[in-house]
């Protein structure tokens, strides 16, 4: 598979380092083996490292050191926000900022959606009830798996671990 994703201008870049990590930015110049002049509708334009430039497979049609407008009407035409949020690494990308942003309720309700959809419609079996950490997460278990018993959840979690442990012939 050969290489595609060329320096040249035109091409979009990830910002990977610096003042402006995580912006997409449009080589507009090269100035020499080690610097491009990169450009964006929100930032000035100015030169940066090609080390701190990840390329992304999206080209757009510019001439050399375009107008801001023209440089702005182009990445409209072109729709690069689009076909890079489209973009298998711009989700990636868009799921890190969202989870990293979640406080401490929201991942604890990230961790029981996992649970749900993990245990839905399975049979539990002893070795499957040892393996989970601790009781807590057998607990939100239960809740998951039985919802209506929410508040026999404690009598419930006893007659559970008895039963696969073999401590009661029931």
């Amino acid at each position: 598979m050969p290489f595609k994703r060329y320096v040249e201008i035109g091409r979009v870049a990830l910002v990977n380092y610096g003042k402006d990590y995580g912006r997409l930015v449009v080589i507009v110049d090269v100035i020499d083996q080690n610097r491009a002049l990169v450009d964006a509708p929100d930032m000035v334009r100015g030169q940066m490292n090609f080390k701190r430039l990840s390329l992304t497979d999206i080209k757009i049609d510019i001439p050399r050191l375009p107008k801001k407008k023209s440089l702005i009407a182009a990445m409209e035409a072109a729709d690069v926000k689009n076909k890079w949020e489209n973009s298998s690494w711009g989700r990636k990308l868009i799921v890190q900022k969202r989870r990293a942003s979640l406080n401490d309720f929201d991942r604890f309700k990230v961790m029981l959606a996992r649970i749900k959809v993990r245990y839905r419609g399975e049979v539990l079996s002893s070795k499957s009830l040892l393996n989970l950490r601790s009781k807590m997460r057998l607990e939100l278990l239960i809740d998951a798996i039985f919802p209506s018993l929410v508040g026999l959840r404690q009598s419930f979690f006893f007659f559970v671990v008895i039963r696969w442990s073999g401590l009661a012939n029931v």
